[in-house]
C-alpha cells in the first residue's frame, strides 16, 4: 500500500496539482472539518459510489479519515477495482491538524 504524508499533500494542493482527495469519515465529521475541495463518500458508501464520483481509474487520488485507520481500509479496494494511484494519507487529520494546514466547514 502506497502512503503519503500530510505535508506532501499539502504541497500538492498549492501546487494545484490534479489530485483527487477522498474523504472517508462519517457525514458528521465531514461536516465539522474537511479539506477544502475533498470528494466526500462515507466508508460504508465507497463501493456503491465511488466509480460515480471518481471515474477516472487513473487518476491520483489521497484517501484520508481522522488517524488513518479507515483509509487503510479502502486504498487495497480501490486498487482492486482498477484505480492506480492511490494513497492513504498517513495519520489523517491528525497529522494534518498538527501541521496546522487549513479546514473548511459546513
Amino acid at each position: 500500500m502506497k502512503h503519503i504524508s500530510a505535508d506532501s499533500v499539502f504541497a500538492a494542493l498549492s501546487a494545484q496539482e490534479p489530485i483527487t482527495l477522498l474523504d472517508v469519515r462519517t457525514e458528521m465529521e465531514h461536516k465539522k472539518a474537511h479539506i477544502a475541495g475533498s470528494t466526500h463518500i462515507t466508508l460504508g458508501e465507497v463501493k456503491e459510489k465511488v466509480a460515480k464520483r471518481i471515474p477516472k481509474k487513473d487518476a491520483t487520488v489521497y484517501v484520508y479519515c481522522l488517524s488513518g485507520s479507515r483509509s487503510e481500509l479502502i486504498v487495497p479496494f480501490l486498487e482492486q477495482i482498477g484505480y492506480t494511484d492511490v494513497y492513504s494519507m498517513d495519520h489523517g487529520l491528525l497529522a494534518w491538524r498538527a501541521k496546522g494546514y487549513p479546514l473548511v466547514s459546513d
